[in-house]
């Protein structure tokens, strides 16, 4: 086989990857979107996007789209996009999460340790466990609001 060499036709450019539907799905639809171990994941698609600190961005899809890469006249205004759903969005469901986390219930485990340390503390202090008299209870009963 002769050597052949391979050129675009004239007027015509590299295919590169229209991403103007991603970059409305992030402003209007925030929701459809999260974060895992620097990826940012899109949940209807599974697509995956992971963005460097120059705003490069890397598609990871089981599908053509990964094989294509972002319109360099889009790249600049993805990753603003980007920088905003995070700090907008992503980032207080991440502070609310682990606010929430520190109040989470401890599982039993946990609990029977902290017990076992608080009878301990009360042992060596001499304390009395902390309870209410029967008396007193007896007393503070709830009158009707007038």
């Amino acid at each position: 086989m002769a050597n052949v060499d391979f050129h675009y036709p004239v007027g015509r450019t590299i295919r590169h990857l229209d991403v103007s539907p991603l970059i409305e799905a992030l402003r209007f639809q925030p929701d459809d979107f999260d974060m895992d171990r620097g990826w940012l994941n899109h949940a209807p698609s599974r697509h995956r996007f992971r963005f460097d600190p120059l705003g490069q961005v890397t598609v990871d899809a089981n599908c053509g789209c990964a094989a294509m890469s972002v319109k360099p006249e889009q790249t600049e205004e993805l990753f603003a996009t980007y920088r905003v759903w995070r700090r907008e969005y992503w980032l207080p469901i991440e502070t609310n999460r682990e606010f929430a986390s520190h109040f989470a219930k401890p599982n039993a485990w946990v609990r029977l340790f902290r017990d076992v340390r608080m009878a301990f503390r009360r042992f060596v202090r001499r304390e009395k466990p902390a309870g209410l008299p029967v008396d007193d209870l007896a007393d503070a009963r709830a009158t009707p609001a007038e």
